[in-house]
């Protein structure tokens, strides 16, 4: 059916498993048809399967002729009776999809360097000594083993990641439907006929 009206079936051979998916990106791109949608498109315009369709059900063959799409040749024997075919044509008004482009989102992971400044903090002992000459008092502890000491503490930056989700794209279809007025000419047969067996001749059309 689709190869009645007009369209064309690409068939691609020696084809391995490794070429498969660029094989159809390829297909896709020039506008492939999908038959299932297409297939319920046409019956719901009425069409009922190939075997009653205009293209299947066209042509019929008279004698040894065929009539096919309003052409007729008639070579059955001739009789005493000869007939001129009143042939007219008829518009019929179809539909097919043809591709404008697509439209591909591709998500890849991109690297980029950032910086960002913290404050941070040093904790030093430093060790000081210095002369002095005093008498020892009570304060003082004489004699006695004593230990003193301090810690430092050094901060360090420490980086973590978090991955948020911050946008979200995505492809809709939206389907319209507009109205087009399609204007061509059809051709039929028009007979004249002159009929001379009165006094006074009459052409009719």
């Amino acid at each position: 059916e689709g190869l009645s009206r007009g369209g064309v079936l690409v068939t691609v051979t020696g084809l391995t498993a490794a070429h498969y998916d660029q094989v159809l990106d390829i297909l896709d791109d020039e506008g492939t048809v999908d038959l299932a949608e297409r297939e319920e498109s046409w019956r719901s315009e009425g069409w009922g399967g190939y075997e009653v369709s205009p293209h299947a059900t066209g042509a019929r063959t008279v004698g040894s002729a065929v009539e096919a799409d309003g052409s007729y040749a008639d070579t059955s024997s001739k009789t005493g009776d000869e007939s001129i075919p009143i042939v007219e044509e008829q518009l019929r008004v179809g539909k097919r999809d043809t591709s404008h482009g697509r439209v591909r989102v591709r998500a890849y992971t991109v690297e980029e360097p950032v910086s960002e400044t913290v404050t941070l903090r040093e904790d030093r002992v430093e060790l000081e000594r210095r002369p002095v000459d005093r008498a020892v008092t009570d304060v003082d502890t004489a004699f006695q083993d004593r230990t003193v000491e301090a810690e430092e503490y050094v901060e360090e930056a420490v980086v973590s990641k978090e991955a948020r989700v911050v946008e979200e794209v995505s492809l809709r279809k939206t389907s319209d439907t507009r109205q087009e007025t399609v204007t061509d000419s059809v051709r039929h047969t028009e007979v004249e006929i002159d009929d001379e067996r009165s006094d006074t001749p009459r052409t009719t059309r």
